[in-house]
């Protein structure tokens, strides 16, 4: 088969090649100097070299055709979905419609889609009348339609004043707004397979990802199999017509219990989600999201666990470009027996972290811990705790190096 990949997520996360076999396929990798650098040596394969000044979309139509052979399009990105649409018009080659993509990539899309369906979900508005006021008048929340990794999100005590900074925004209809849910966030991943909802596991977020785009941690921690939960999911996939491929859909459940959908990707789940799932579940997401896209045979799930994994991120994008820090972790955390790994960047040359846009990834933050223990509320606890001890202090860009490379130390629970 003749695969032209996207190459949009850092291959150490994706690693196509435990889901494509590159000597019996012909595989062409799109991607800028970064995405180049990345690719293993010697891997057998293509290069479709842009520049990431461009339009990446363009590009590519630019430069290929149907002469080319091109079978499948492999686009794992959110910020590629769109645009992989084209380019398979481009090539003519199979794939889902616009229609169907736009339903995961426009939360307004993807909301309408689950009004028939009676799927619970916030009341939302997309254009709002010029003078009048929104149909509800509490806590609102104002965020792009198409974003992701909340960039760009806003909670407003009231509508009115949502609607008032909506009408300042330089490009309004790129927005919408809805009603703020109070209750405890979760996230569910797994794979969709001919619209069915395969090797789900859902998690509680420790704090939010909103809050995280403002400075704060975020995780989560993974739950038993809930039947409620899962088939509240399942309701929510046949409503999208999501048809394959992986699954991150996030989800509220109010004090008096009842679910309500948020806004899902058909992509991986990001942070510590793609080790936290194997190791739980023995399946490797990306892998089986390529095989599943592909039409390929799905590879022998790893031996489980037996234990519950959860991660925990503080972020880095809100410290001043070349800043260093310093992390403070109390010795009964650094030491505890839920511990995996605890990745550390600190004040060492070259170790900063990246400021400005937001990343989940471990090599990226100034912490990142990975943890485990056969009893859900332990790993939640622990992580909990980690969120309120452990401290995060940003060194003047000037200050001095300090010796050694970023730390990656392993756990008793690895």
């Amino acid at each position: 088969m003749k695969i032209l990949v996207m190459n949009q997520v850092p291959y150490r996360k994706i690693q196509y090649h435990l889901g494509i076999d590159h000597e019996q396929h012909d595989v062409t990798y799109v991607c800028g100097p970064i995405g180049d650098a990345q690719l293993p040596a010697g891997l057998r394969c293509e290069r479709l070299l842009i520049d990431p000044a461009l339009d990446l979309t363009e590009q590519v139509i630019a430069r290929t055709s149907r002469a080319d052979g091109f079978e499948r399009v492999l686009a794992l990105s959110e910020s590629g979905i769109l645009g992989a649409h084209r380019i398979r018009e481009h090539l003519g080659v199979p794939g889902p419609s616009l229609a169907q993509l736009e339903k995961v990539r426009d939360k307004v899309a993807m909301k309408q889609a689950l009004v028939d369906a009676g799927v619970r979900h916030p009341r939302f508005v997309a254009a709002p009348p010029a003078c009048g006021p929104l149909p509800w008048t509490g806590k609102t929340v104002v965020k792009p339609r198409r974003g992701a990794s909340s960039e760009g999100v806003s909670i407003h005590p009231t509508a009115r004043e949502a609607l008032a900074f909506y009408r300042t925004l330089p490009d309004p209809g790129e927005y919408q707004l809805e009603e703020y849910v109070e209750g405890e966030l979760f996230h569910a991943d797994g794979l969709v397979s001919d619209g069915a909802v395969l090797d789900l596991v859902v998690s509680r977020y420790i704090g939010k990802p909103v809050d995280f785009a403002h400075g704060a941690p975020v995780g989560s921690s993974q739950l038993p199999a809930d039947e409620r939960r899962h088939a509240f999911v399942a309701r929510a996939v046949a409503a999208l017509g999501i048809e394959e491929g992986c699954l991150h859909l996030e989800f509220f459940e109010t004090a008096e219990g009842e679910l309500v959908f948020l806004e899902v990707a058909n992509r991986l789940g990001g942070g510590g989600i793609v080790d936290s799932h194997l190791r739980h579940t023995g399946v490797h997401l990306p892998s089986h999201e390529i095989a599943v896209r592909l039409g390929f045979e799905r590879p022998e799930p790893a031996e489980p666990s037996g234990r519950h994994h959860g991660f925990l991120i503080f972020p880095g994008h809100q410290l001043a470009p070349g800043a260093r820090t310093v992390v403070s972790i109390p010795e009964h955390l650094r030491e505890h027996p839920c511990v995996d790994r605890l990745h550390l960047l600190e004040q060492s040359e070259g170790a900063a972290p990246v400021p400005g846009a937001i990343s989940y990834q471990e090599w990226e933050v100034p912490v990142f811990i990975e943890a485990s223990h056969p009893d859900p509320a332990v790993v939640a606890g622990f992580l909990t705790e980690c969120a309120r001890a452990v401290t995060v202090t940003e060194l003047p860009v000037d200050a001095p190096a300090g010796a050694g490379e970023p730390r990656v130390l392993e756990g008793a629970a690895a």
